[in-house]
């Protein structure tokens, strides 16, 4: 194991060796393993924004076992999926890419003021199907925040009895935050800093932009003259949010872009101090080459000192 790695798990000194276990496997997994940083594929986008939203652009996608293949194939650190796609493929692809149960989803299917998440799987489950970690979703802001963050307590306080480890993916939304608050500076770094607050192990947030929703932050942010042009102080600005760095925190990589597009924020999470990416659409939604091309250059970004 790398120092990196062991510095990393002193920052969790608190939890139970199966935790502190399941951590290290996905720090020690796949091309990044020892270095302290991660990539995650994430597939959740079919329950999340419907099957041909999500896997018409490259239809081998529609197969769960793809995913697994392409993580595994890719070395990345790990594959997080609904009950569904990880019951499909758990059994063949056993102890070959550590797993993340998503264990709350939503769906499109009904006008989306505010997002709300339905438990669709539980800690029994993640159990069972040999994962790592469970990953709940937290909508801060939004009208059903409190019912959210209960639900978690309880999931994580199960999940930790178990061994298990917690990867929050946090979004800020709801009737107080405008569509380019969701992605503000202060919104982004507040949301990051709940899910810490709640009990993530590892917490998962958009790449923020330079702009500041709320008065009240804006003027602590020009006050305490908080670096915010470039991308790489914002995630370090993010990741200090985290508890001075002492949580993990990855970055969404969102709707499908260009390499070059990818490549450059990769660079900049890297350059911020952030511990990696989870990337869904803008790999299974290219062709396995492209996607393997693309995964390979971040990981050799995301390899560097």
């Amino acid at each position: 194991m790398g120092n990196r790695v062991k510095e990393i798990l002193d920052y969790y000194s608190g939890e139970n060796p199966g935790v502190l276990t399941n951590l290290a496997r996905l720090m020690n997994h796949g091309k990044l393993a020892g270095t302290g940083r991660m990539i995650i594929l994430p597939v959740d986008q079919g329950f999340e924004h419907g099957p041909a939203r999500s896997f018409a652009m490259n239809t081998p996608a529609y197969d769960p076992r793809y995913h697994f293949q392409l993580a595994i194939d890719a070395g990345l650190n790990g594959f997080a999926a609904p009950l569904g796609f990880i019951e499909a493929g758990a059994s063949e692809f056993a102890g070959q890419i550590p797993l993340i149960l998503k264990v709350n989803s939503h769906d499109l299917l009904h006008p989306e003021i505010e997002p709300m998440s339905a438990q669709t799987a539980s800690v029994g489950d993640a159990l069972r199907l040999g994962c790592v970690a469970i990953g709940y979703t937290i909508y801060p802001g939004t009208q059903d925040q409190q019912v959210q963050f209960e639900q978690l307590r309880e999931l994580a306080e199960e999940a930790k009895a178990s061994g298990l480890a917690v990867v929050v993916w946090s979004y800020p939304r709801g009737g107080g935050i405008s569509k380019a608050g969701e992605t503000a500076l202060d919104v982004i770094a507040y949301g990051a800093h709940i899910a810490a607050q709640l009990g993530a192990h590892i917490i998962k947030v958009k790449l923020p932009s330079a702009h500041l929703e709320f008065e009240e932050a804006k003027k602590v942010y020009i006050e305490q003259k908080i670096p915010l042009t470039t991308a790489a102080e914002r995630v370090r600005h993010v990741v200090q949010s985290s508890f001075n760095g002492r949580r993990i925190v990855i970055f969404s990589g969102g709707a499908k872009e260009d390499d070059k597009t990818i490549l450059e924020e990769v660079q900049a999470i890297h350059d911020g101090g952030g511990f990696g990416s989870i990337i869904g659409r803008n790999s299974f939604q290219r062709s396995k080459p492209d996607a393997m091309k693309l995964l390979g250059e971040m990981l050799n970004i995301y390899n560097k000192k």
